[in-house]
């Protein structure tokens, strides 16, 4: 059964490609959505596909990539249709 679930994440969040290591993180787990940056300095990530994947998904958004600095990640369950593939928006 596919879920989709929006999260926030703060932190040293821009500029250390936050966004595209995200999509490819959520592409190899499977996942479809889309990361953007917010005018705040937080990332928002929309992913839909499988519980376990939405899990391995949101523990990966509490690391980041290796330059960025995760203080918080906050997730919500969304309700929407699955966009094809993962973009960065």
């Amino acid at each position: 059964m596919m879920r989709c679930r929006r999260y926030f994440v703060s932190g040293r969040v821009q500029g250390v490609f936050f966004r595209d290591s995200t999509r490819r993180r959520a592409l190899a787990l499977g996942l479809r959505g889309w990361a953007r940056n917010l005018p705040d300095g937080r990332v928002e990530v929309l992913a839909c596909g499988s519980e376990a994947a939405l899990q391995e998904l949101e523990a990966w958004l509490w690391e980041g990539p290796p330059h960025a600095r995760v203080s918080d990640v906050v997730g919500e369950e969304a309700a929407c249709e699955a966009p094809e593939g993962f973009t960065i928006a």
